[in-house]
């Protein structure tokens, strides 16, 4: 890359960088009442980014990859702003907030394969904590190519119902275990979106990350259970791959992903180890209808919003009791601010309380 083309990235980088930062506290912070506010508090870090963009039409055509990559990034950015911004006049209200959203994995994704060979971008893809880490950063710089990380899909297409995405560490090697996440998405998500919530914790605590798609329109909370049978066949092949720590192997998920959580993490024969269901739905006869050798000492670490608009706090509240009165070891997290929304701030507290360092 020419002189030009590096002011070109030194101009681009931070604002790109910041407003999707702004989009990060936006999807943390949506709450329906609340929205206008949280966006005059992020205010208009896209401004500079079309002007910006306009400059990458000089790259020469062997920069055509890399180009390529940060005008998708650039362009969904500035997308998803434009829809937060026309949300209150939106007929569509909340729904619209959170198509907007969608623009914001697609961002992380097309800039996600230039992080080896740009600091900052690196530096991006990991939790606040951890930037300042030398020895980290010294060793994803060392990293040697491999096709068998960083973020890999299966299943189908990207995306596809019963699919999943995973994110496997580029230090990743075989001298070990490596504890294992899986994130379940809510009722209108699929898991190549959602490993995006999980990616720079696990980059920075060396974890891999699977993300699976669910198998109907969400996940099987009626009817037969299809979805379970799905997962443990995904973890079959993620163990014949790779080398997992089997005593820390995490189920999680948000909204409709938290409560299948409960209906699938609860079986007998489940191969999780632990459980984390975030804003999700419960019902007594969840702990009432569980095999009581499952539920004894199984650590379960719930996580809710006391704004939750979807699924009233009163049944995290009593999924803590009853679960706790049926013999399991549950962490209960009630977050003042919280909507419904994921609060990516509690993957460093269950990676901690999960012992993974």
């Amino acid at each position: 890359m020419d002189d030009a083309g590096l002011d070109d990235l030194v101009a681009l980088l931070p604002p790109l960088l910041q407003s999707l930062e702004s989009l990060i506290f936006v999807s943390r912070h949506l709450d329906p009442p609340r929205l206008p506010e949280v966006m005059a508090a992020v205010g208009a870090p896209e401004a500079a980014l079309p002007a910006l963009r306009a400059r990458l039409a000089a790259w020469p055509e062997r920069l055509g990859g890399v180009r390529g990559r940060l005008e998708l990034a650039l362009d969904e950015t500035v997308a998803a702003f434009e829809a937060l911004r026309t949300g209150p006049d939106d007929p569509d209200g909340l729904r619209g907030a959170f198509r907007a959203l969608r623009s914001l994995p697609r961002a992380m994704e097309a800039l996600y394969p230039l992080a080896a060979g740009l600091p900052p971008l690196s530096r991006f893809f990991l939790e606040p904590g951890a930037r300042a880490d030398a020895d980290l950063l010294l060793k994803l710089v060392q990293a040697p190519p491999r096709e068998d990380v960083g973020v890999l899909h299966g299943g189908g297409e990207p995306g596809d119902r019963g699919g999943f995405s995973l994110y496997v560490p580029e230090y990743y090697s075989d001298d070990r275990d490596w504890p294992v996440v899986f994130a379940l998405h809510g009722g209108s998500g699929n898991g190549r979106s959602f490993l995006w919530t999980w990616l720079r914790e696990a980059r920075s605590r060396g974890v891999i990350v699977v993300s699976p798609t669910a198998i109907g329109d969400t996940w099987a909370l009626s009817g037969p259970d299809i979805d379970s049978p799905n997962l443990a066949a995904i973890l079959d092949q993620v163990q014949a791959r790779w080398r997992i720590d089997a005593s820390r192997v995490l189920l999680g998920g948000m909204s409709d992903g938290g409560t299948f959580t409960y209906v699938s993490g609860l079986e007998p024969d489940s191969r999780f180890t632990h459980l984390a269901p975030t804003s999700a739905a419960f019902h007594p006869f969840l702990a009432e209808m569980a095999d009581p050798e499952r539920l004894r000492g199984l650590p379960i670490f719930i996580t809710h919003g006391a704004r939750d608009w979807m699924f009233p706090v009163d049944m995290a509240r009593d999924a803590h009791i009853a679960l706790d009165q049926a013999g399991a070891a549950v962490c209960y997290r009630e977050i003042a601010d919280l909507s419904h929304t994921y609060p990516r701030e509690i993957n460093v507290e269950l990676l901690d309380w999960m012992g993974v360092g």
